[in-house]
């Protein structure tokens, strides 16, 4: 089925809305003047100054660390109510289950913070590293639930089921058989909650404290007082390795089960 010119031109413009402002990102970062606004030709000192911008690196090891451990526990958990769900399709309460499990999906952001803040501060707790990880934990469970429960939508159980024929225990069949033919969607998810960590602004607000400043917040805080090369180069290294992460998480999702 052709595409029509009308279908044509508002794809073309609707992928222009949307990377172009990417683009001039990623073009300006290698600009050699100071003034972000002209041109003067291709240099990569702001790169060079950004390995000597303390501020920026430390809040960039911050939203690693974040990212990290958020990630983890977020692979564990996500794995975890994804068999929930998949395998025990009659336990009490598996529709409430399955809808507080996949309400940050369509929960607006500021929300999901705000919920968190209140929580936070209602249990006593100083807003930090850990409060940012937990939040960012219960925000992208979720996404891996939702990945690793399409790859176990595709594996046939009679491979566990002939495991526990021949004698494997339930957790035996599980490590031996179900964990690795799953194990590409576990990879895919902890990369996605990892990525969905390292780039949020909204959540890492509200239930972040002193210490706990992560790279969005600290380019946020100095781009409201005007945006610098060194800042287009930041948000470069940061467009590119967000990119390599959905590339590789989106082979993972395609590759099928052994």
């Amino acid at each position: 089925m052709r595409m029509s010119r009308f279908n044509i031109v508002s794809l073309v413009f609707g992928i222009a809305f949307l990377y172009l402002p990417i683009l001039l990102v990623v073009i300006y970062s290698f600009n050699a003047s100071k003034l972000v606004t002209v041109w003067g030709g291709f240099s990569g000192q702001w790169y060079r100054a950004l390995l000597s911008n303390k501020p920026l690196l430390d809040a960039a090891w911050v939203s690693f660390r974040i990212a990290l451990v958020s990630a983890t526990g977020a692979a564990i958990l996500g794995t975890l109510a994804a068999l929930a769900l998949r395998r025990y399709r009659r336990f009490r309460g598996r529709g409430l289950f399955a809808f507080m499990l996949y309400a940050p999906l369509v929960l607006p952001e500021i929300m999901t913070g705000l919920s968190l803040l209140l929580l936070f501060v209602a249990l006593g707790w100083d807003r930090g590293f850990w409060t940012v990880t937990l939040a960012h934990m219960a925000f992208t469970i979720a996404f891996v639930a939702l990945v690793v429960d399409a790859r176990l939508a595709d594996l046939d159980p009679s491979y566990e089921e002939a495991a526990r024929d021949l004698g494997a225990t339930p957790l035996s069949a599980f490590m031996r058989v179900t964990l690795p033919m799953i194990a590409p969607a576990i990879i895919a998810g902890f990369l996605l909650a990892f990525t969905l960590s390292l780039d949020d602004l909204v959540i890492a607000s509200f239930t972040s404290g002193p210490g706990a400043t992560t790279l969005p917040m600290r380019l946020y805080g100095q781009m409201r007082l005007g945006v610098t090369p060194e800042i287009n180069a930041a948000s470069t290294v940061m467009i590119v390795s967000v990119t390599l992460i959905v590339i590789i998480v989106s082979w993972l999702s395609k590759r099928r089960p052994a």
